[in-house]
Parts: structure tokens; sequence; C-alpha cells
């Protein structure tokens, strides 16, 4: 389907109807990726109260916060639904840890790209095979380069849609919802956690920081999007 066209189809329905709808158009093709940051537990609440036919994933690194993993379970306790889940080949993995330690993404950028390749790139991969649309929970006030993005986009490279429903959101907003829905979300969001990722590689921000400073902040600023 033309891009154009999509987005036009797109205008004027709630986040549930556009899921819907693209559920509809792309049966058996659409999947939401979770990390189940705050964001993400809104998203899927809206999925599986709807029974929409949208997979629901989410990728272990195997380096993840404890409070993930609590979000996690309370998540699958209150809907009772699957949560598919993608791990890092462990060859990989082995192969890192014994020729570079379990903390060689210090060391560079260019190490740091390598264990989220590893880690989270290749099992992301594996996860949207066949797949045509990719929801997730990217929001415009992120970061300048998030500002950006459209709230619907086609990715050359990987051939699929990209859909973000809560793209123009706040983050008060999100927080506000969850709370009104009585949404599972993660403790480490009380304590400054905005953006939750690998436990080495995550920190609470200070006020005035931007959404991404809490993400390898031992780097020089820039896109810290994981690729």
């Amino acid at each position: 389907m033309d891009l154009n066209k999509l987005k036009d189809s797109l205008k004027g329905k709630t986040i549930e109807e556009n899921m819907a709808m693209l559920a509809d158009l792309f049966p058996g093709k659409v999947i939401f990726t979770t990390s189940f940051g705050i964001e993400d537990q809104v998203i899927s609440r809206k999925i599986f109260t709807n029974n929409l036919n949208i997979k629901v994933a989410t990728i272990d690194t195997g380096r993840l916060f404890s409070e993930t993993n609590e979000v996690f379970y309370h998540t699958l306790l209150q809907y009772g639904k699957t949560i598919h889940t993608y791990f890092p080949d462990y060859r990989s993995v082995e192969q890192l840890v014994t020729e570079k330690g379990p903390y060689s993404f210090y060391g560079s950028v260019e190490e740091r790209k390598e264990c989220c390749r590893i880690r989270k790139a290749l099992p992301l991969e594996r996860a949207l095979e066949g797949m045509q649309v990719w929801i997730s929970g990217i929001r415009a006030e992120q970061s300048d380069y998030r500002s950006k993005m459209q709230q619907l986009e086609y990715d050359e490279y990987k051939k699929l849609y990209k859909y973000y429903p809560l793209f123009n959101w706040t983050y008060q907003e999100v927080r506000q919802y969850a709370k009104e829905k009585y949404i599972p979300y993660n403790a480490l969001h009380d304590k400054g956690y905005v953006s939750i990722g690998c436990q080495p590689c995550t920190r609470a921000i200070q006020p005035g920081e931007n959404f991404q400073a809490g993400r390898w902040w031992w780097e020089n600023e820039g896109c810290k999007d994981c690729d």
C-alpha cells in the first residue's frame, strides 16, 4: 500500500482503531515490540484489552534489570496474553564475553554497538522476520532526532512500515494514562529512569537532561539509538 494513502487512512481515528485497521490490512504481519517501559505498557494494554491481532514480542538481552522482569511477570498476570520472547544466540554471547570480558561496551562506541548487535539487534531481526508493520513506543519529544520522524514511516532497509501510536504524547500524558488505567509499570520510572534498557548501560537522568542522557552516558552526545 502507498505510504501516503496509508497515512491518510489513519487520520481522525483513535490509536485502538488505527492498530485494528493495520491488523486487518496486514493480517498476521503486525508486530509490537516491548521493552516494558511505560510507553510500551500503555500500548500493550490497548492491544490486549481490545484483543487485536498483533503479535507482542520482547528481546531479553540477558542484561535486564530485575524490575523489568517484574513488570513482564505482572503484565502476564494482568492480561493473560502471550508475549513472545527472543534471546541472543548463546554462542555469540559466549564468544564475546570470552574474548572481551563482560564490560567490553565501555571500551568504545564500536564495542558498544557490537554488544547491542549481538544481544539486541540480531534477536530483533528474527522477531521482525516476515512482518510488514512494526509498532513501537517511540515519542517525538524523546529527542531531537525522534522529533523529526513521522508517526507512520516506511523503513526501506527492513522493508516494513513503522507505526508509533504514542508519537505525539508527552511523558506526563503517558504517566497519567498509566495511573488512570492501573497499568503495571517499571518502578525505576519513579527513580528518574525514563529510558530503561540493559542494566549496565542505563542510569537515571537529572533535571534538565534530555531523554537519552541515561543511555550510554560515557559516550559523546549525539544520536544514541541502539543500532
